[in-house]
């Protein structure tokens, strides 16, 4: 996955929006205020941190050696993917989609239905 299809891909989920808290060359991706992804689009090799479901994370971590605990995040909750051509984009597509809908799920029932957010 190229740093573009990245970005595109976390600006792709209702509400998504990219900002620069922390510097300049550190994208956070957030809904409604939360963050759901976070990387350096111009560090290489490119990496992204994701936030898993606990029992997800660990299964992931086993069955890939690109995806590590969360640096410098919460690693029960959080994963860092490393984006070196050994996953499938397709997986993580479906990592950014789990990230954004775990956020999603935990934001008040109105915010969720200006999102369109089904929780699928």
């Amino acid at each position: 996955m190229t740093p573009a299809a990245l970005r595109r891909a976390c600006l792709s989920k209702p509400g998504a929006i990219e900002e620069f808290p922390f510097n300049p060359e550190n994208s956070v991706f957030k809904v409604a205020g939360k963050i759901f992804a976070i990387t350096a689009l111009r560090s290489r090799p490119l990496q992204v941190s994701l936030k898993c479901e606990p029992g997800l994370a660990e299964q992931l971590r086993a069955s890939h050696p690109a995806i590590t605990p969360g640096y410098h995040l919460n690693k029960r909750h959080w994963n860092t993917i490393v984006l070196d051509g050994s996953l499938p984009d397709s997986l993580v597509r479906d990592m950014i989609e789990d990230s954004y809908d775990l956020i999603v799920a935990g934001l008040p029932k109105a915010t969720r239905r200006s999102l369109g957010w089904t929780g699928t």
